[in-house]
């Protein structure tokens, strides 16, 4: 290639290279000036956006400005309106205020005029009255004058006679209302006490000193006895009370003074026979089990009587003891039955009388509690009903009758004399009653007492209708030897302090049981 070949190349490519470059420039000015011109509209648009938004705003400031002002302007007339009210009602209440003082000031000037009115009267009256004084004064002394005779002396003298004539006159009537009263008053009360017999009538039924046990045949018998005699004497031992087995047909005899003890061995043997099993100690559980069934039935009798009765809120342990009263007897007649018919015969009259129907009942039968107790407490069946009902806060008017139904004390109410009326009228009842019983029960309790009072004695039971008392000692207290010499004191005493027929034979049990369990 020569030279000049390659200048000519070299000027083509410097030409090419100058062509493209002015090329390039002229599109690159295009599109700047294209973007410049878009630049300078977006410019535009967005000053004609900001002086729409900015006009916008403005107005939106007005209308805010606008309606702040008629707000604003609004609550200041609502102002204006209340404190125009406010001024009325101050206004109205001063015209008001001002009419009441026009209207005090005239009644003040008119009690003024009265009250010198009133005075003015007062002077004319203390003058007319001392005018009187002295007209009295002068008739006064004329009549004493006359009468030679002064006015302390005839008011002295009309007095006396005046009362020497109402003493007779008060004399005679009292003695007519006297005699017209113990007239009406006899009749009504023999009216009275008439009808409560009559709405009150019962059946008496004398309690006695046996129970009857019936047998299923008569082999029981001998498994009753059991073998040398051991099953009954245990019986008799645990319950005090005398089995009598004899040519009976198929019945066994409980006797025993004591009711309470003669029903326990009643249930225990009855279970016994009912069961099949009779030995020493199935006996002695069926005599434990007897006793806690004589403490339900005598809760559950007490509670019947006192439903029946209609008497209410009387204290359980109370109850229980009313329920006692079924196995107490006073001379023959059964202390429950007689106390529910004394209430009965007091309701009757305080329901004729006007008085507590409730209360007398409730009186009536509480007026015999302490016989419940009296054979284990010290003290008459008075003040032992006195303490029972007091401890359990009974009503004064029951304590009151309990104390005086016998005469101890005056009776404070008229339940009190009632109940004193019903309970001789249930006492006195034909065949209500027997002496011979009473005394016997009561030598047999006395003949019990005189044992449980020596030391070491756990309980006694007079049995074979008082021939004999047997005494169960503690074994830990008692020893063989001792207990010979309590059998002999006890019979000392018993020789001392007793009457009875025939002998009594004291019988001292010692007996000790050594109980272990195998685990």
């Amino acid at each position: 290639m020569n030279a000049l070949s390659i200048i000519l190349a070299a000027i083509a490519i410097v030409v090419g290279v100058i062509v493209g470059y002015m090329a390039k420039k002229t599109s690159y000015e295009r599109q700047l000036d294209q973007a410049h011109n878009s630049a300078e509209g977006i410019i535009s648009d967005a000053k004609k956006e900001a002086e729409t938004a900015k006009k916008e705003a403005v107005l939106e400031a007005k209308e805010e400005s606008h309606q702040y002002r008629e707000s604003v302007e609004e609550e200041l007339k609502g102002r204006r309106a209340e404190v125009q009210k406010q001024e009325d009602r101050l206004l109205q209440r001063e015209t008001t205020l001002d009419r009441k003082d026009n209207a005090l000031e005239k009644r003040e000037n008119v009690l003024s005029a009265r009250e010198n009115k009133l005075g003015k009267q007062e002077e004319q009256i203390q003058k007319d009255q001392q005018q009187v004084t002295e007209l009295i004064d002068q008739r006064q002394a004329e009549l004493e004058r006359v009468a030679e005779m002064s006015q302390e002396d005839a008011r002295t003298e009309i007095l006396d006679a005046m009362k020497k004539q109402l003493k007779h006159e008060r004399e005679i009537m009292i003695r007519d209302s006297e005699q017209e009263a113990a007239a009406v008053a006899d009749k009504k009360a023999k009216n009275l006490i008439v009808s409560a017999i009559q709405r009150s009538a019962a059946d008496m039924v004398s309690e006695t000193t046996v129970s009857v046990v019936t047998l299923p045949n008569d082999d029981m018998k001998g498994r009753i006895i059991g073998r040398e005699g051991r099953n009954i004497r245990t019986l008799e031992t645990l319950t005090g009370i005398d089995l009598i087995i004899d040519d009976t047909p198929e019945a066994v005899v409980l006797s025993g003074f004591d009711p309470v003890r003669r029903e326990i061995a009643k249930i225990a043997l009855e279970k016994l026979i009912q069961d099949g099993r009779i030995h020493p100690a199935r006996i002695e559980e069926a005599v434990e089990k007897a006793q806690k069934e004589m403490d339900q039935q005598l809760r559950e009798t007490g509670e019947q009587t006192v439903f029946d009765l209609g008497i209410h809120s009387i204290h359980p342990d109370l109850i229980k003891i009313i329920g006692r009263m079924k196995y107490r007897t006073s001379y023959g007649q059964n202390v429950l039955d007689h106390s529910i018919e004394v209430a009965k015969l007091a309701g009757i009259l305080a329901a004729e009388l006007g008085e507590d129907v409730t209360l007398a009942k409730r009186a009536g039968l509480l007026h015999d509690i302490g016989k419940a107790v009296d054979h284990e407490v010290e003290g008459s069946h008075v003040e032992l009903g006195v303490e029972l009902t007091t401890k359990y806060k009974e009503n004064p008017v029951v304590i009151n009758t309990i104390a005086s139904h016998h005469g101890d004390v005056e009776p404070e109410s008229v339940i009190a004399v009632l109940v004193a009326t019903s309970d001789a009228i249930s006492g006195a009842r034909p065949g209500a009653r027997s002496e011979s019983l009473e005394n016997y029960i009561q030598r047999l309790k006395q003949l019990e007492s005189i044992a449980n009072k020596h030391r070491g004695v756990d309980h006694s039971y007079a049995i074979q209708a008082g021939r004999e008392v047997r005494v169960i000692v503690k074994p830990k207290m008692i020893s063989d030897l001792q207990a010979t010499e309590l059998s002999h004191d006890i019979k000392q005493e018993i020789e001392k302090d007793l009457e009875y027929p025939g002998h009594i034979k004291v019988t001292v049990i010692r007996e000790v049981r050594s109980v272990d369990y195998a685990k």
